[in-house]
């Protein structure tokens, strides 16, 4: 982990950003003291695991079959 102080992150912000992206923590410091981390943030997405549900849900036969003309007409508006 990279400690720089604070004048230094100022000059050196955008390869300070980059390094943190490829997975390296970077210390700002003033006088010595730690004041903040710049860190990679963690990937938002989350894997897709397939068959999740498998069982827990059910689909009727008729699913896909034409709907009814009185439903028909009321999304119709007829």
């Amino acid at each position: 982990m990279e400690s720089v102080n604070i004048y230094a992150a100022k000059t050196q912000l955008s390869q300070l950003v980059d390094k943190a992206a490829a997975g390296e923590d970077v210390i700002v410091s003033r006088h010595g003291k730690p004041l903040v981390r710049i860190t990679a943030l963690a990937s938002a997405r989350r894997p897709v695991i397939f068959g999740l549900l498998r069982g827990k849900l059910k689909i009727a036969d008729d699913f896909d079959a034409p709907l009814p003309d009185e439903l028909l007409a009321g999304f119709e508006r007829r």
